[in-house]
Formats: structure tokens, C-alpha cells, sequence
């Protein structure tokens, strides 16, 4: 009889996960993903293909990454040894969580500060490989609880601090008195100011980077039209870039990925703009007509989604609407007041219009 047992080996900490599974069911409208409604313009397309055509398949992409950093470092400014791209963010913030991990004293293991509710992959990653997650409850305005965050770091000083702005899933931008407060209350700390969906917003945070050796600037390329791309990237310090290159896995971003990035960051920027500029402009009218129904209140927004409350129970419009065939975003099974609310990515006007006709219905 073998004496092989995986849970043997299995970290312990895996028995609290579960694997993303997304709902794969067809449906007619899906504003679930907070990706960008379909509106790239035929002539980007055809760029895209052409480059991608080019390609030498049969050999390894660039393991420096070399051009694509070059590009985006031209973009923001900043030297390529600023630049680390990865394989979507997650892979980035993987990469963040397994080279700066020891633990900072007075605490005794290594320990990760986030607020809640924001993106799950903060947590999960940082548990999958053992460490010790803090998660500090946003305020009833969904904005950084400054003296709940200072409390955490100097209880157990965190090695990374994770802060979306905006964030996901609220939508909202923190306040930047508040998120340098706490920048600053955390000097010893790699603090990674999280901006997925900054190109839906009003404003930046990379004054922060400029003025602070300690923060590190996340992005991403799949909220804005390339999310089949998985292209994700960070801005630091370069002797941080060089401490996370000996980790990152040779040849991680494809070759296709490369290329793509690479226009999206030179002559795609328009386009971009382009995209970005219609679905701010829509979320704008969906706000609008949504905040005039009775049951429903909106979080001002600075990404591509809504963050909605709900007087009914979020599971049942959740499930209401898909029997509607449309599917969002419901986060009812964390219970408390997330069990009224739903967050809506801004789709294209037609599918827009037919949740808000299911929602006038249902709310």
C-alpha cells in the first residue's frame, strides 16, 4: 500500500483557498470581468495583425523584455531599468510576494497589509506562499480608514502594502491626503499603489512614486482593450526591478504579448484614448439613469464599472439577472454589507440599456 498522501505535502494554507473559477455559461450580456466593451477601431486591428504576422514563432521571446520596457519607460517618463512587465499584474504581485518577504521587526514572520473589500489576488497570492495578510476594512465612504491602517503597520509592520486606487471593487480613488498618510506612516514598507483602471480616472498617483523611494506603481493593459494579452506591469525603483528580475521566470511575457504591448504604448496610445474616453462618457449615462432608480445608490466611479448598493439582497438581483441572461458581479457571499452590493463593469450602450431596463424592473 503506497504511504503517499498530497495533503502531506500541501501547504496548510491552501485548505482556506479555493480555485478562480469564473462562471464560463454563455450569456448575452456579461459585465462581469471589468473588461472594455469591444470598440477598437478596424484600422488598430489590422496594425495589431499585421504586427503579430511579423513574428519569428519559432523562437523564445526576448528575455530582457528589452524594447517593450524601453516603451513604456518612454511613455512615463522614466528610465527602462524602472520597468518590470509581467504576465497580466498578477504575476507581478506574485513576483513582489516571493523576493520581499522577511519580516520586519518587531513582527516575527513576514506580513502583507491590504484593505478590504479590494482585489482578492493580494490575499490569495500572499497566503498561497505562507505569509501573514492584514486587511484593513475600508470606511463607510469606501476610502482608506487612516488610523485603522497606522494601527495595523505599527502593530506588525508590514514588508509589502497593497492600496488600489481606484479600486477594486468600490470604483473610487482613495483620497491622496489619506494615502499619504499612511505612505508615510509606513517608511520601511514596499508600498505598491495599485493603478489597474488610473486610465478611467481623473488623476494619477505617480507624483507618489516621485516623492516617496518606497512606493512602486502597479499597471495593467487588460482593462483598456488587450486583455487577451495579459500584459501587466510595475514601476520602481531599479534596485527593486533588479531584485525582482533574479525571480521572474525566463522568457515569461510571450512574444505576441511583447509586440502587442508595444504598439499600445507608441501608436496605439490614441486609440486608447479613444476607448477609454467612450466608456468614461457612458459610464457617465448609466450612472445617470441607474441613480434615478428607487432601491439603488452609486458610488461615484474613477474605473470602468459601478459599484452598486442595493435595497434588495445582492443575490437576488445577482441571480435575477442572470436568469435574464446578463451577468455581473456580486459579492453577497462575504456577507455584511457586501451582501447588498454589486459591482456592473460599463459595457457597450446595447448591453448597458438591457440591464438597465432589468434593473428598473427587478429593484
Amino acid at each position: 500500500m503506497s504511504g503517499f498522501s498530497i495533503d502531506a505535502l500541501s501547504r496548510p494554507e491552501l485548505a482556506e483557498l479555493s480555485a478562480y473559477l469564473p462562471d464560463l455559461h454563455r450569456y448575452r450580456v456579461r459585465l462581469d470581468a471589468n473588461e472594455a466593451p469591444p470598440l477598437m477601431s478596424d484600422a488598430a486591428k489590422a496594425r495589431i495583425a499585421a504586427v503579430l504576422a511579423e513574428g519569428a514563432w519559432e523562437r523564445y521571446p526576448d528575455p530582457s523584455l528589452a524594447a517593450l520596457r524601453a516603451a513604456i519607460a518612454q511613455s512615463l517618463g522614466v528610465s527602462p531599468a524602472e520597468v518590470l512587465p509581467g504576465v497580466g499584474s498578477d504575476e507581478v504581485i506574485s513576483l513582489l510576494l516571493t523576493a520581499f518577504v522577511r519580516p520586519l521587526p518587531p513582527a516575527d514572520q513576514p506580513t502583507v497589509l491590504t484593505t478590504t473589500p479590494s482585489f482578492v489576488m493580494y490575499r490569495m497570492s500572499a497566503r498561497c506562499r505562507g505569509l501573514r495578510v492584514l486587511e484593513v476594512p475600508l470606511d463607510a465612504s469606501w476610502d482608506l480608514s487612516v488610523n485603522a491602517l497606522k494601527s495595523a503597520i505599527q502593530m506588525a509592520p508590514p514588508s509589502i502594502v497593497f492600496i488600489a486606487s481606484p479600486n477594486n471593487p468600490t470604483g473610487n480613488l482613495a483620497s491622496q491626503d489619506r494615502l499619504e498618510e499612511v505612505i508615510a506612516a509606513a517608511p520601511r514598507s514596499l508600498f505598491v499603489v495599485d493603478e489597474a483602471y488610473i486610465a478611467y480616472s481623473d488623476r494619477d498617483q505617480l507624483d507618489l512614486y516621485r516623492r516617496y523611494e518606497n512606493v512602486c506603481i502597479l499597471r495593467t493593459l487588460s482593462k483598456v482593450g488587450f486583455a487577451a494579452f495579459r500584459l501587466g506591469f510595475l514601476l520602481a525603483r531599479a534596485n527593486v526591478v533588479a531584485e525582482l528580475d533574479k525571480v521572474r521566470l525566463p522568457y515569461n511575457v510571450p512574444a505576441p504579448t511583447q509586440r502587442v504591448a508595444e504598439l499600445a504604448f507608441t501608436e496605439l496610445v490614441p486609440e486608447i484614448e479613444r476607448i477609454t474616453g467612450e466608456v468614461v462618457k457612458e459610464r457617465g449615462r448609466v450612472a445617470a439613469r441607474l441613480g434615478e432608480l428607487k432601491g439603488l445608490q452609486i458610488t461615484p466611479s474613477q474605473a470602468n464599472f459601478l459599484w452598486l448598493r442595493t435595497e434588495r439582497p445582492a443575490m437576488e438581483l445577482y441571480e435575477a439577472l442572470k436568469e435574464r441572461s446578463i451577468l455581473v458581479r456580486s459579492f453577497h457571499a462575504r456577507g455584511g454589507r457586501l451582501s447588498h452590493q454589486l459591482r456592473v463593469t460599463i459595457g457597450t450602450p446595447a448591453e448597458n440599456d438591457e440591464l438597465c431596463a432589468a434593473l428598473a424592473e427587478l429593484t
